[in-house]
């Protein structure tokens, strides 16, 4: 019956594009600006490096950067001094004239760059502290104080710095398959973060005098080389963060005798630094699968805090295959840890924390870093370091290799409000998370950001609603993106924006890429779909450096959904979602044509379709049909129509023929920019509910309105677009039929 409704309109249509066609004088030739077009012009080409499939090439290569290092905590000056052996090996096909080092630390030496880039505004009230650190004193130099860089026959070598990066150059070039070693010696002051900013430095407890240290971005490291840019040696301005190599590292770090400490790597003289209660406490934390065991109790913790050592201890760490190595400690620190059943593997989640952070972390520490890597591995790969671990450092949220600093605790009196402990639990999540993101699946995050901040950001809100308890995500959930998305487009930039180049940082790096992997998996892809090429995307990069192109690649590649028109929109663009209904007609059936169909009849004819029966359908719109009666289609009662089903079917086709009664044609408009499927929930009169989705390909032959036709049963009493708000629609006034008014906020 609907086929035969929509097979008499088609011709009618051709009709009278063709006489438009004719009439129209010809226009000149015009550039392909389709939205579904392929996105060759915006991708690196694909080589023997990086294939078209998103695959490491025949010819991937990626340097290696082994690291001994000696490491000594002044923990009475707040001083940190250290020397290395660096060993680089050149496995490009390329000779290399010198080597780039990273000086990170040097974004807050006095003559750092960084604060001359940013703009400044008089803050008219100000504590008086806060007045005298800004106007009066002078500061420390925080960056660092190299002493010396030699070769491994304790040469000098010539380098050059250049703000947060040095320039070693080498007396001959070094060749493809050769290695060079070189030691470099240094020292800085340790900033207090709360004060002075930073991802890494100390907290101090001004009751007891003591200071909490997390240590990261300590020593001068390498730079990564690769086939995508040469040498990464892009300035640290402060946001974008680090590019690195992997590496094998072994480190010592002398701290005062009375400190509990951990870091990135195992942990090699545990029986040197722990106490024998304390090293059959971890043996028992080893076997414990249900709760965390208690390694260093809370009471050895506050006995240590009062002690201030002079004797001193040193703590060995080696760690295989990482790109960078982190470091806490403290006397302060209580000590927990459990262990991690993986499919494959048993591995151990611990948590440092002061006192000061109890019930909330001992409650909740260590179990959210279990959680996290279940999670984390069920979607891409079993997490493959020997253990993760959560640091209580207030007002941080930083992540290194198999260890990351996280804000949130209790107030005085121990009491936690529902905020400050989903707070917590969002980014101890967040942070241990990013041990797969980009700690091993390895993205150039001075580059490109969101490859590491906004897929890791998705990945946390997967894993925050497998808790079951309907958690408040702030990132990841598609609603909550619009407000960015529908605000000024001078302050929005598209998400493959370079990282110091972004003006809302938070909403663009991370919210936007976590909400668009979102829609990507529940709207447009499926689960089942994404979640295997995503795995696959995760799989064929760990421990490898991938580039956007290689993640739009795999994730087509592994899916056959072609998606070029979304990653165009959704990352090099600002465009945004907005679909609305524009109008809905409603038909009826009737057996005499009104004057336009019998027009039409000379239109039937030229185009083969003179033969009957017709049923005739009208719109609610037209004039005739206001002087005559409304029908809903009954089939029994329309001879014309049964003439044909009997001349046409069997009894048993008749039997399973639906009874339609109601016709409707729906025109949707697209005013935002954003491709997006049509996401439609159908309310009828007796209160049934009925759904439909239509691809965004719906829009490939018209970029601005898209109609579909329904034949029902019962009457339409409200369409709604994207009822559960899962594509980010920017305008939700225009997406329901009949128009509602929506409430305000006020009312």
């Amino acid at each position: 019956m609907k086929k035969i409704t929509l097979f008499f309109l088609l011709p009618m249509a051709l009709f009278a594009q063709e006489k438009a066609t004719t009439a129209a004088p010809k226009e000149a030739g015009k550039y392909d600006t389709n939205k579904f077009r392929q996105m060759y012009d915006l991708l690196a080409t694909p080589n023997m490096f990086r294939t078209a499939s998103g695959a490491p090439g025949p010819a991937y290569y990626q340097q290696q950067a082994d690291y001994k290092m000696d490491i000594e905590l002044d923990d009475k000056n707040a001083r940190l001094d250290g020397s290395e052996t660096i060993t680089y090996y050149n496995n490009s096909p390329d000779s290399l004239e010198y080597l780039w080092v990273q000086l990170d630390q040097n974004q807050a030496a006095k003559n750092s760059q960084s604060p001359l880039a940013e703009n400044e505004k008089i803050e008219q009230v100000l504590p008086v502290e806060k007045f005298t650190d800004e106007y009066l004193k002078e500061g420390l130099n925080r960056g660092f104080n190299i002493e010396y860089v030699k070769d491994s026959k304790g040469k000098s070598l010539p380098y050059t710095i250049n703000h947060t990066m040095m320039r070693i150059d080498l007396a001959t070039p070094l060749k493809p398959g050769e290695k060079f070693s070189f030691a470099i010696k240094w020292w800085y002051n340790i900033n207090n973060y709360q004060k002075e900013g930073g991802r890494s430095g100390y907290e101090l407890f001004e009751k007891d005098g003591n200071r909490l240290y997390v240590i990261a971005q300590f020593f001068p490291r390498m730079a990564v080389y690769n086939d995508v840019e040469g040498w990464q040696n892009m300035q640290f301005w402060g946001s974008g963060e680090f590019a690195l190599p992997f590496g094998n590292f072994d480190v010592n770090i002398t701290v005062p005798a009375d400190h509990v400490m951990n870091a990135t790597g195992e942990l090699m003289n545990r029986s040197e630094v722990f106490t024998p209660a304390q090293l059959k406490r971890y043996e028992l934390a080893q076997k414990s699968f249900d709760k965390p065991v208690i390694i260093v109790t809370q009471a050895e913790a506050e006995a240590s805090e009062k002690g201030f050592s002079d004797k001193k201890k040193t703590w060995k760490f080696s760690a295989k295959n990482v790109r960078d190595f982190g470091i806490s400690t403290s006397r302060k620190f209580i000590y927990d840890a459990m262990a991690v059943q993986l499919s494959n593997k048993v591995v151990m989640a611990e948590s440092l924390y002061p006192k000061e952070a109890n019930p909330l972390w001992e409650e909740t520490s260590t179990r959210m870093v279990a959680h996290t890597l279940k999670s984390y591995s069920s979607h891409t790969f079993d997490y493959p370091y020997p253990k993760a671990v959560s640091v209580s450092a207030e007002d941080q949220g930083m992540e290194y290799p198999m260890i990351c600093w996280n804000y949130g605790r209790p107030d005085e009196n121990g009491v936690t409000n529902e905020r400050i402990k989903n707070g917590m639990i969002g980014v101890v999540i967040h942070e241990v998370g990013h041990n797969f993101f980009p700690m091993i699946v390895n993205s150039d995050e001075r580059q490109w950001t969101w490859m590491d901040e906004g897929l890791n950001s998705f990945m946390q809100y997967m894993a925050e609603q497998e808790l079951g308890t309907n958690f408040p995500s702030n990132r990841g959930v598609p609603s909550k993106i619009v407000p960015y998305m529908s605000g000024d487009q001078k302050f929005l930039e598209p998400i493959m924006s370079n990282s110091e180049s972004i003006v809302q940082f938070g909403n663009n790096a991370y919210g936007k890429p976590a909400a668009g992997l979102t829609i990507l998996r529940e709207t447009i892809m499926g689960r089942e779909l994404f979640d295997y090429a995503f795995k696959v995307y995760a799989n064929r990069w760990k421990f490898k450096h991938p580039t956007p192109e290689d993640f739009f690649r795999t994730m087509e590649d592994a899916s056959a959904v072609d998606l070029d028109w979304f990653f165009r929109g959704w990352f090099y663009s600002t465009d945004f979602v907005d679909i609305g209904i524009n109008e809905v007609k409603q038909y009826y059936v009737t057996e005499t044509p009104t004057k336009e169909l019998k027009d039409a009849k000379v239109r039937r004819g030229r185009f083969g379709l003179d033969k009957g029966p017709f049923l005739y359908l009208v719109s609610d719109k037209n004039e005739e049909l206001k002087s005559s009666s409304k029908k809903p289609l009954q089939i029994e009662e329309v001879k014309l129509l049964s003439d044909y089903v009997n001349a046409k079917l069997s009894a048993e086709e008749k039997s399973k023929l639906k009874n339609p009664k109601y016709f409707y044609e729906v025109e949707f408009s697209k005013p935002g920019g954003m491709l997006m499927p049509i996401v439609v929930e159908f309310t009828y009169e007796d209160g049934t509910v009925e759904n439909f989705k239509y691809p965004a390909q719906i829009w490939r032959k018209n970029n601005d309105t898209a109609r579909k036709v329904y034949a029902t049963e019962k009457a339409i009493k409200k369409i709604q677009i994207d009822p559960k708000l899962e594509t980010a629609d920017v305008d939700v006034t225009n997406n329901t039929w009949p128009k509602t008014e929506l409430k305000s906020k006020f009312d």
